[in-house]
């Protein structure tokens, strides 16, 4: 990574200079800005802009900075972080801006150089953390939380009037999401037969991992139920047929089998991890 150089403010889109054409390799990398704030510590979840730049000639790929589009995902955590990744991040501060070697091997046949600039840090949630809710209507379903944050759900006689209900069991003290931003989430989703017996149809959960989602792409329950509310936030989420998936039955792509029949009212517990 000899001869690259990076010019400009920190926490700003870079200038970045290197002669062309330059034989990048994968897993290299080059502090080319140190950064001047907080420390990032085991456990952060970062936000970088990023340039991606074409190694044989220093043309532009992709920036993020022109959109205000950065990636909120890298999450620094030695059991699950790229290992090149963990060791240069760990450690560095915020506005650090750092070069990333990406060989030709890949999918689009293109040699560049990733240079990210970490513009934030904060505590990665893996669960809901924030002030329990203590005056939820006692007719609403009633949620139980295992060891581990998984919630389970229990009707409690409930009777659905076709009205969005999304109320906060679990208020978290982070930003406010809005209607535009992705959401990470941990989230298990059911419905309920015409027995009044529930059926769970989703767990990021049972996974093992969160789950990300645009609100812009998401049904209208989810983007109704969770615009406004904070992140660290648990909200349970009972979602009428015309906010969810209507008079059409949802079925799986590889058996068919319908697994959420049409008309349903959909109920989901979801734990705001971040949102960006």
């Amino acid at each position: 990574m000899a001869g690259v150089t990076a010019t400009g403010d920190p926490g700003k889109k870079p200038t970045v200079k290197f002669h062309t054409p330059m034989t990048v390799q994968d897993n290299t990398y080059a502090v080319l800005q140190q950064g001047n704030g907080a420390t990032i510590k085991e456990g952060d979840r970062l936000c970088a802009q990023g340039i991606a730049l074409n190694a044989k000639d220093g043309s532009q790929i992709m920036s993020t900075w022109e959109k205000n589009t950065p990636d909120c995902s890298i999450v620094v955590n030695k059991s699950s972080t790229n290992t090149a990744y963990y060791d240069i991040l760990k450690g560095q501060k915020v506005n650090t801006t750092i070069a990333f070697g990406v060989n030709d091997q890949n999918s689009s046949g293109t040699s560049y150089l990733m240079v990210l600039t970490i513009i934030s840090r904060a505590k990665a949630l893996t669960r809901a953390e924030g002030k329990a809710v203590t005056d939820i209507p006692a007719n609403l379903p009633k949620v139980t939380l295992a060891s581990n944050g998984k919630p389970s759900l229990d009707l409690n006689g409930y009777k659905p009037d076709g009205k969005l209900v999304a109320q906060t069991l679990i208020k978290g003290d982070g930003a406010a999401v809005k209607a535009t931003q992705t959401v990470d989430a941990q989230y298990s989703g059911w419905y309920a037969d015409s027995n009044g017996t529930l059926h769970q149809f989703d767990s990021s959960w049972s996974r093992g991992s969160s789950a990300q989602f645009s609100l812009s792409q998401v049904i209208t329950g989810w983007k109704n139920g969770l615009t406004g509310q904070t992140i660290g936030s648990q909200v349970l989420l009972v979602i009428p047929p015309d906010q969810g998936y209507g008079s059409t039955d949802q079925t799986d792509s590889t058996t068919g089998k319908v697994t959420i029949p049409a008309n349903s009212t959909l109920y989901f517990v979801v734990d705001i991890l971040y949102a960006y």
